[in-house]
C-alpha cells in the first residue's frame, strides 16, 4: 500500500509570483527614496544659506541697502557635504539672492549634482522666497524640500 506524500515547501509559480510583487513593490519604492534621499542633501543648501539671512538682515538695518556685502563678513559656513559653494548674487539696494551650489562629484543624489538653489529677498531681508522664479534655481521641483516648492 503506497502513501501519498503531502507536499513540503513552495511550488515555483509560488515562488515566481513572490518574486514578481516584490520587483513590482522596488520599482515603486526605489525612484521614491532617491528623490527623498536628495531632498534631503538639499536641505544642507537652505541650511547653509538660512546662516546669512541675519548678517544680510542687520546690513541692511545699518546701511539701508543690501549692495557692497563681502560675503566673509556675515554667515558661517559657505560649503558642507553636499554643498559645493554658497555665493551672493544680484543685490540691488532692498534685494539679494543667495545662491548654493550643489557639488557635482562625491555622494550627492543623481539629478542635483551641480545644480543651483537659490534663496531671495527683495525687501531688505525682511521676507525670503526659496526656489521660486527669480532665485536662480534650477533644480527640479521634486528634489526640493517641501519649503521651496
Amino acid at each position: 500500500m503506497k502513501h501519498k506524500q503531502k507536499q513540503k515547501g513552495f511550488t515555483l509559480i509560488e515562488l515566481m509570483i513572490v518574486v514578481a510583487i516584490i520587483g513590482i513593490l522596488a520599482a515603486i519604492a526605489i525612484p521614491s527614496y532617491q528623490d527623498y534621499t536628495a531632498r534631503a542633501q538639499v536641505s544642507e543648501a537652505v541650511s547653509l544659506a538660512s546662516s546669512f539671512k541675519t548678517g544680510l538682515a542687520e546690513h541692511f538695518q545699518s546701511e539701508g541697502s543690501l549692495t557692497g556685502i563681502d560675503i566673509n563678513n556675515i554667515g558661517t559656513t559657505r560649503s558642507g557635504r553636499y554643498v559645493n559653494n554658497i555665493a551672493l548674487t544680484s543685490a540691488t539696494t532692498n534685494a539679494i539672492t543667495i545662491l548654493a551650489t550643489m557639488k557635482s562629484t562625491g555622494s550627492v543624489a543623481s539629478g542635483i549634482g551641480g545644480r543651483l538653489l537659490g534663496i531671495r529677498t527683495t525687501d531688505g531681508a525682511r521676507t525670503w522666497s526659496c526656489g521660486g522664479a527669480g532665485t536662480g534655481t534650477n533644480l527640479e521641483a521634486k528634489h526640493r524640500p517641501s519649503g521651496c516648492k
